[in-house]
């Protein structure tokens, strides 16, 4: 049996497993070195199987539903969803099925489903042409679309959805001119000035990114600092800084700015940033709770969220998660919030900011933190670009994935700038 191409769609079966089953992040398995026997070549191919398993792991579903009389073990379905995903993606169903065969053969647990897989795999390559497109795109899990749905509707989930699925182009935040690095990137510029260029292409390759003249930043994260405004020579904290785009945005604005993380590693790679686009910022390794030095015109923070409006980067988020941590997160929003209004001078400015998709994330934390503190008001939103739609009741800004559907979508995204009684 020919196993050409057998090394990373076994290493991406081995991360879907990780995923679904052990219930780890991708950015976790594969820093910690799951791919790293590979080749370059192989390393990359078996990340884009995972991720696009992960994607289309519904649709998947309903592909092999008709031939199961019951449900496999999750690993076995993970080698039939890898199988089914590169199939209906145009690979060659004879090689496909033999890998997958292959794959279940290798451990004693599945061995004995082998020509359960061959079988339906072969049945899934038999179906007529534009099978896989009717199909409806795929769902979140119960556990995140109930919520979502509550809070948005169904009709607007389906569009997230739409976008999840679709994946997210590449954005880029540059120093300056952005029209003219659209044009030598080949990409666009969106309405509120990020550039975005087509997918696919190897980032440090790119004219201006050795040089420092840009940076990858989705659309959405880039917007917390536009609203601040002019900030030329303000003392500006950002808390939870890693990785970095927003420390770039505020130096590259002239702020004085010092950068708070926990994670000596992720300030690592702050320093790099900085390093390549030449701007400076003092890096402090430090838990956010814990950082006391007061007096700051400006306070950032990017708090510790459920990440849920990444998901078109990150499909393995719903798999790899079950909601339970989440009122853990809320909890400590809560507390940085609290703290970081201490930090600020009479008059200061805090931005709050969560890339999640859940109000509890967002507004309903901007509304109790404005129940809990005299005084504290929230300051009308202004930036290039804003729609006046995004703006909530509470006065922040609401980003969502089905918005600028036309451009490709932005991330799932909440901000809120919030002033401290002078």
């Amino acid at each position: 049996m020919s196993t050409t191409g057998l090394a990373p769609r076994l290493a991406a079966y081995h991360l879907l497993n990780a995923v679904t089953i052990d219930g780890r992040l991708l950015s976790e398995e594969i820093g910690g070195g799951a791919l790293s026997r590979l080749s370059p070549e192989d390393r990359a191919r078996a990340q884009r199987l995972a991720i696009s398993t992960l994607r289309a792991a519904d649709r998947a579903d309903r592909m092999l539903k008709p031939f199961l009389q019951k449900r496999p073990p999750l690993s076995v379905r993970n080698a039939m969803r890898l199988g089914t995903v590169e199939i209906w993606s145009g690979e060659a169903a004879h090689g496909v099925v033999n890998a997958c065969v292959e794959i279940v053969g290798r451990d004693k647990k599945t061995q004995s489903m082998k020509g359960l897989v061959n079988a339906v795999l072969r049945k899934v390559a038999a179906e007529r042409e534009g099978a896989w497109d009717r199909l409806p795109i795929p769902r979140l899990p119960d556990w995140l679309r109930l919520p979502m749905i509550e809070a948005w509707g169904k009709p607007a989930v389906s569009g997230m959805e739409a976008a999840h699925y679709a994946g997210a182009p590449l954005d880029i935040t540059v120093k300056s001119d952005a029209a003219g690095w659209a044009e030598k990137l080949g990409g666009q510029v969106l309405p509120t000035g990020t550039v975005r260029i087509p997918v696919g292409v190897q980032v440090s390759g790119l004219p201006g990114f050795e040089d420092g003249e840009w940076w990858v930043q989705d659309a959405a994260a880039a917007l917390p600092v536009k609203t601040l405004g002019d900030i030329q020579g303000l003392n500006v904290l950002d808390l939870c800084a890693a990785p970095g785009g927003k420390t770039m945005q505020l130096a590259a604005a002239g702020a004085k700015v010092t950068a708070v993380d926990i994670s000596p590693s992720r300030l690592d790679r702050v320093q790099e940033n900085l390093e390549r686009t030449k701007m400076k910022a003092d890096l402090i390794d430090a838990d956010a709770l814990v950082y006391d030095v007061e007096g700051f015109d400006v306070v950032l923070l990017d708090a510790p969220c459920s990440a849920t409006g990444t998901i078109r980067r990150h499909p393995d988020l719903p798999h790899a998660k079950d909601g339970s941590e989440f009122g853990d997160l809320i909890a400590l929003q809560t507390e940085l919030i609290d703290h970081a209004l201490t930090l600020l001078k009479p008059g200061g400015r805090l931005v709050f900011c969560t890339c999640s998709l859940l109000p509890d994330e967002g507004e309903v934390q901007v509304e109790e933190a404005l129940e809990r503190h005299e005084g504290l008001t929230v300051e009308k939103p202004e930036f290039e670009g804003l729609d006046p739609a995004w703006i909530t009741e509470e006065g922040g800004v609401r980003l969502r994935p089905d918005y600028w559907a036309e451009f490709g979508g932005m991330d799932g995204f909440y901000l809120a700038v919030l002033t401290k009684a002078a």
